[in-house]
């Protein structure tokens, strides 16, 4: 079986799932609004340009997982999947899912945003398999920490070389669908690099390496 792997944020989506819970959050008063917009539009941007510190936004982002209970969050979060996933989900992506699904390949999700929120969502597109950024849990409580590498640029392919290991899978045959150009190091691990609605600098880099370049936003 060959191995199709999915970016998440604004391939399968079409918006940021780590961005908009930071605005859900807000929205429902739960974070300190101004202070909590200001700091979660500035790491969207660096994030955009390609220079985001993982672990600086990991902890910002992260706060809201320490400093409530699990509970409290589950329900945030069921919210949150029907107010503001539910309605970025992809049709196109959706088919282009059940394509790989039906043609018996191993699918699988790999995004920088983290497990909390993500988890879910893989869920809900009937993805088996996720990497994602992990918040660190001591004794059942989040600490704020990230817990070990996070899935962000060259993270994402030490990660994914990790699971390939650990699942005795193989990148033969593989294909990746990604929409950023902080995935540039893993399209370049695969077999059948797939940009989706990429931005700028990856149409660019696609157009030079001939890579093939899709829409799923019709």
């Amino acid at each position: 079986m060959a191995l199709t792997i999915f970016d998440l944020d604004n391939t399968l989506l079409a918006g940021d799932s780590d961005y908009l819970w930071g605005a859900f959050l807000v929205e429902r008063g739960i974070v300190d609004g101004d202070e909590f917009a200001r700091a979660n539009a500035r790491f969207y941007r660096e994030y955009e340009a390609g220079d985001m510190d993982i672990f600086e936004f990991s902890r910002f982002s992260f706060r809201s997982l320490r400093d409530n209970r699990l509970k409290d969050l589950e329900r945030w979060r069921r919210d949150f999947l029907r107010e503001k996933i539910e309605p970025i989900i992809l049709p196109l992506a959706c088919e282009l899912v059940e394509c790989h699904r039906a043609a018996g390949d191993t699918l699988l999700i790999i995004t920088a945003t983290n497990q909390f929120v993500t988890a879910p969502i893989a869920e809900r597109l009937g993805i088996p398999n996720l990497i994602a950024t992990v918040p660190e849990q001591v004794n059942g409580r989040y600490t704020g920490e990230v817990a070990g590498t996070p899935a962000y640029q060259a993270g994402k392919v030490e990660r994914l070389l990790d699971w390939l290991e650990e699942t005795a899978a193989s990148l033969a045959g593989s294909t990746f669908y990604s929409d950023s150009h902080n995935d540039i190091s893993l399209l370049e691990r695969v077999e059948y690099p797939m940009t989706t609605d990429p931005d700028d600098r990856l149409r660019r880099h696609a157009y030079d390496r001939g890579w093939p370049i899709i829409s799923l936003r019709g």
